[in-house]
């Protein structure tokens, strides 16, 4: 890369910071708890907007993962969320009633809180949706990785996005509150995935699965990005750009092995596919607050009125790590 983009690039993260800096102000602390976090604690940092019904099971999956504190923006919930999240002895919450939009869809709140409590701290960042599996995560804490990451210099960990679903309609089996997800959206395609390489940003791009086969079929080009670098090693000169699909420096999105190798890597299992996603869709569509004027929603409202179903023939059903590392989905590289 030569030096005039090298240069841009670090005049666009400045910027990135500056504005972080000046969204601050749309942070009202609600319950904060950042006096309880370690010099070594594992963080985790999340918006969230009405999802009460997924945050028991999304606490304590990251809390038995190894989690230390969750620090948690939310945007304006009207189920309760708020008030449960503020009853946690392990979450800091700060509420906000600004655009989700206008705050690069959570990523300047998101990146004042890792610059002002995460700083020389390992910081996950996910939504409730969202659960990180990596290698050995049956067997070894989220500190084991940490900590052979560190060994090995490594600053920054990615996960692929893997869709998950049910089989049959997706209203056939109700979510209860504190329900493991996956005991209801238990597969997810095994292919169907294409991969490019980002010149400007150093990462890869990639699309496909579920979304992109049911409800982007006719634009693939539209579909979600899938690539995300959700563990980081923060350091207060980094900012994500987009969601946390990217980061700059750009070097952080180097997680991938430039000679043809394979470094470590994860899967962040997309349990975004249940009984309840009808309405959350419906919801999001009418607030606008999301990328490209919402086109995602926009596509999920017109195909749900006809009720599809995401399971196909090549599905398959989810099992362990292990599984999506024979499938080429992630890879424990050389962490041993």
């Amino acid at each position: 890369m030569g030096f005039l983009s090298t240069y841009r690039l670090r005049l666009q993260r400045k910027r990135w910071l500056i504005r972080a800096f000046r969204k601050r102000r749309e942070l009202k602390p609600h319950s904060l708890r950042t006096d309880n976090i370690g010099d070594d604690d594992l963080l985790l940092f999340c918006t969230q907007r009405n999802e009460k019904v997924r945050l028991p099971y999304f606490l304590d999956y990251y809390r038995r993962m190894g989690v230390n504190h969750f620090l948690i923006v939310d945007n304006d919930s009207t189920d309760g969320s708020l008030e449960y999240l503020a009853r946690q002895p392990d979450v800091s919450v700060w509420h906000t009633k600004a655009s989700y939009k206008r705050s690069r869809f959570g990523a300047d709140w998101l990146n004042w809180l890792a610059r002002k409590y995460g700083c020389n701290h390992w910081c996950l960042t996910v939504d409730p949706d969202e659960f990180l599996v990596y290698p050995f995560c049956d067997t070894r804490p989220l500190r084991a990785l940490t900590d052979w990451l560190d060994a090995s210099s490594i600053k920054s960990f990615s996960a692929m996005l893997l869709d998950t679903y049910p089989k049959g309609r997706l209203d056939d089996q109700p979510y209860k509150e504190g329900q493991d997800p996956f005991e209801i959206a238990n597969w997810f395609d095994s292919g169907n995935y294409s991969i490019k390489r980002n010149k400007r940003f150093g990462n890869l791009w990639i699309q496909g699965g579920p979304r992109r086969r049911m409800f982007f079929a006719d634009k693939p080009e539209l579909a979600p990005a899938l690539n995300k670098v959700p563990l980081v090693k923060w350091n207060r000169r980094y900012a994500y750009v987009s969601s946390t699909h990217m980061l700059l420096p750009r070097g952080l999105n180097l997680v991938y092995d430039e000679w043809g190798g394979e470094k470590a890597s994860g899967i962040l299992l997309h349990a975004k596919f249940l009984d309840t996603f009808s309405e959350k869709a419906r919801e999001e569509l009418d607030r606008k607050q999301h990328y490209s004027a919402s086109v995602e929603y926009r596509a999920y409202a017109e195909s749900l009125t006809q009720n599809p179903e995401l399971w196909c023939r090549w599905s398959e059903k989810y099992i362990n790590w292990r599984q999506l590392e024979i499938l080429g989905l992630m890879s424990k590289g050389n962490w041993a």
